[in-house]
């Protein structure tokens, strides 16, 4: 398959290989959903043999997709493949599977997987925080390189599967979370999904990453994110606006932070599992043999099951505890109760593997030499690889499954088992199903069991209780939990958790074809900013003509943030002499529209005579030094601050970090010192509130960047712009020329409306119109200039061509 190329930073991507297909799905995943086997030939030769890996998520995506959507999967293999043999096996892969195979060697592979992913980021997302003890502790820079480096070759793998820019690329879990980045840095069309597998942990726990500015940025350089449950999801906002400063919206139900002109969605969908395979492994032979084998060997035995992963976070040792517990404050079960653990194989290599490995083992030892008794053992450790056909024969048996991991981002082992109890063969097939399922409320699928009984598994005792009410449960409850929780699992299978976001991907990625991408930083930082197809930067030799050229000007400038910098400061004599330059030229009108008040800007441009002012955005209206102050509006009926007070001051008090400012006609609270969380969650409700208090009076009620402002209603700079254009008609000195400039949300209300005169004929000359952010973001502007600077120069040499003249 032909590299792709990129034509430009704006274009689409290309190949050399046509596609007939309309849409293709790039599946990226640490780990490809193929098993390799090595086997010997008759000649005594090897080979490597590859099958799907049926238990991956992953590759029943394929299947729950309409058939015109190709897809692809991007990962590497659980296996040794020499470097001899990688073209090959690549070949094989790509021909027979639609697999792109990444070859990490072993020594990037293990300081990438076994030290960083593993030993250091996978613990903190499971809310375990690295010691003070720097021994304790990976060397975190030379995994984070590898990691980084991992990431990388994964992209380039991507960009070889990539046919058109219709393609789409979902990328699964942590090992992964720079990738969006390295994608947008290639081509900054590509339509991204990414979806967590693990928990996200709170803010706070996040927070201790260096690496996490690096590996938030990857996320949000997706165009839709997806969690588990809510409260991953809520914990990723938080991360997102304590550390960048982000706000998150509500649309229909959906969930959308607004990032440099990005509406990234954020998706709450548990994964769910492939029922029909794992109702065909009840229905083989040699699985039906195992059950009945099984059956005898715990023979007049309630069988308790648990299947876990060898790791920390399982609570396999908590939950032995728990069942010693039971015994011994219920006694009559000792003999009759069976807790049969499946130890899966550790993923990981380190020594807290090793710790708990050893504890299990004393802990189930010390338990059937102390409870057991000739023919009886408590615990039955099964230790090693377990087939998926032996495991849904224990779940068969099992009048109980026991999952109760001290953290986990979903766990499918109770939907398994809730399935294999209502597909095991009874001799009378009209006997009701019955299961009972034991959870801990710390794994992402605890919330969709509603027939399960939750536990914290920190609490041995309250563990065992459980353990009890189960054991203690009537059959009616049995089959009634049954039923519901095999209801919800059925029609939420893996099919529907993969079209489901699918499907909001495509929608995720409309903007894609109706706006312009562009890329922006460098490295890690890179991020894609989406802009008007208009919009660029501004070429002042352009402007500069077309000043030249007009006649009747129109200058409309903000102040904090535009003409100066700082917003606790008064213009500089060097920001006084540039109005003045321009404001002598009889050509143009030159108007400061800020929120400021009128005194501030009255006092601070006192030298500037013929210079007009809109202060309070635009309810008071002066049109030089030595006229009057106008209001926009017909009476200056404040009386509703003294309704409006009284809220706000109960949240300054409450807030710490913020304050109220008082001006003549509008009241702000400011938050951007208080903590973003809480000054976030605040400002929505003190919105709330203030609409309510002041719902019969005549203003509106807005949240604007760190501040909630009340101010009289149709007071924007955008009625202003209006009145200029206006007063220079009416004056027969109709704008051929107009430049704005401004930073913030208030300019874009100016924006709007000068577009607005263009369309109503206020405005002669289009082309000679020049509507300008500063700052290379999203803005209803035309163009923009990086910073204020950048504007003084600008506004200087029009001064000297109006001198010049």
């Amino acid at each position: 398959m032909a590299d792709p190329a990129v034509s430009s930073q704006y274009d689409t991507v290309t190949s050399d290989a046509p596609s007939d297909v309309p849409n293709r799905l790039i599946v990226v995943s640490n780990q490809l959903p193929i098993i390799a086997r090595r086997k010997t030939n008759d000649n005594g030769g090897s080979f490597w043999d590859f099958t799907w890996d049926e238990s991956s998520i992953y590759m029943h995506i394929k299947d729950a997709l309409p058939a015109a959507v190709e897809v692809f999967y991007v990962g590497t293999l659980r296996a040794d493949v020499g470097p001899t043999e990688q073209d090959d096996v690549s070949k094989t892969l790509l021909d027979r599977f639609n697999c792109v195979a990444v070859f990490v060697p072993t020594s990037k592979w293990d300081q990438y997987y076994h030290c960083f992913c593993k030993q250091y980021l996978w613990p903190i997302f499971h809310y375990k925080v690295p010691a003070s003890d720097v021994k304790s502790v990976p060397n975190s820079r030379d995994s984070w390189n590898a990691y980084v480096h991992v990431n990388k070759e994964f992209s380039q793998k991507v960009m070889e599967a990539v046919t058109n820019a219709n393609n789409y690329v979902w990328i699964h879990d942590y090992h992964l979370m720079t990738l969006p980045t390295f994608l947008r840095r290639d081509f900054c069309r590509f339509k991204i999904g990414f979806f967590l597998h693990s928990p996200f942990p709170s803010s706070e726990v996040y927070k201790t990453l260096p690496m996490r500015n690096e590996l938030l940025k990857g996320l949000l350089n997706a165009d839709l994110i997806g969690f588990h449950t809510y409260d991953y999801a809520r914990h990723f906002l938080t991360c997102c606006s304590r550390m960048f400063g982000l706000d998150h919206q509500l649309k229909r139900g959906y969930i959308f932070l607004e990032y440099n002109g990005r509406s990234i969605e954020i998706k709450i969908k548990a994964s769910g599992i492939h029922v029909g395979r794992m109702e065909s492994y009840l229905s083989q032979p040699d699985t039906r043999l195992q059950v009945q084998e099984l059956k005898k060997r715990f023979e007049g035995k309630i069988v308790l099951l648990g299947v876990d992963d060898l790791d920390i976070f399982k609570g396999v040792n908590f939950k032995v505890l728990a069942l010693e517990k039971l015994l011994k404050s219920h006694p009559s079960w000792q003999g009759r109760v069976v807790l049969v653990q499946i130890l899966n194989p550790a993923r990981a290599r380190c020594q807290d593997v090793d710790e708990i490995n050893a504890e299990i083992r004393t802990v189930c030892e010390r338990i059937n030499n102390e409870l057991g008794s000739p023919g009886y053992q408590p615990v039955v450790l099964i230790d090693g690889p377990v087939s998926l056909s032996e495991k849904a024969a224990y779940y068969a048996i099992a009048d109980m499954a026991i999952v109760t991991p001290l953290r986990d981002g979903m766990n499918l082992i109770p939907y398994e088992y809730v399935v294999s109890r209502q597909s095991v063969n009874d001799p009378n097939p009209n006997t009701p199903k019955k299961s009972m399922l034991v959870v801990s409320e710390f794994i992402g699928c605890s919330l969709s069991l509603t027939g399960a009984i939750r536990v914290n598994p920190w609490d041995e005792l309250e563990t065992a209780e459980a353990l009890y009410d189960a054991l203690m449960a009537s059959d009616d409850h049995k089959e009634t939990a049954h039923m519901k929780q095999y209801q919800y699992i059925i029609s939420h299978d893996v099919a529907n958790w993969a079209r489901s976001f699918f499907q909001d991907l495509e929608q995720a990625c409309i903007d894609h074809s109706r706006k312009r991408c562009m890329n922006l930083g460098f490295g890690l930082d890179t991020r894609v900013v989406l802009f008007d197809e208009k919009f660029s930067k501004l070429d002042t030799d352009v402007l500069e003509n077309a000043y030249s050229m007009a006649q009747n000007r129109a200058i409309l400038l903000d102040y904090d943030g535009t003409v100066t910098p700082s917003i606790s400061k008064s213009p500089t004599e060097a920001v006084i002499s540039m109005i003045n330059k321009l404001c002598n030229d009889p050509k143009n009108m030159v108007f400061i529209v800020s929120g400021r008040s009128r005194e501030n800007l009255g006092s601070w441009f006192g030298a500037c005579e013929k210079l007009a002012i809109a202060a309070e955005h635009g309810y008071f209206i002066r049109w030089a030094g030595d006229q009057e102050w106008e209001t926009c509006a017909r009476e200056n009926n404040v009386g509703w601050m003294e309704m409006a007070e009284p809220v706000m001051n109960l949240y300054t008090e409450t807030t710490d970090g913020s304050y109220i400012e008082k001006k003549e006609t509008a009241m702000v609270w400011h938050y951007e010192d208080a903590d973003k969380d809480l000054g976030l969650e605040q400002a929505k409700e003190l919105l709330d509130h203030l609409e309510n208090v002041l719902a019969n009076e005549p203003v509106e009620v807005k949240r604007g960047q760190y501040i909630v402002e009340v101010k009289p209603q149709g007071v924007t700079k955008g009625i202003v712009a209006e009145k200029i254009f206006a007063f220079m008609a009416e004056k027969g000195k109709q704008a051929d020329f107009v430049l704005s400039v401004g930073d913030d949300r208030s300019d874009e209300d100016m924006f709007v409306a000068i577009g607005d005169g263009i369309k109503k004929g206020r405005i002669t000359n289009n082309n000679s119109v020049f509507t300008c952010v500063v700052g290379e973001k999203p803005s209803a502007a035309e163009y923009f200039l990086d910073e204020t600077k950048d504007v003084s120069m600008m506004l200087e040499k029009l001064g000297c061509l109006s001198n010049q003249g």
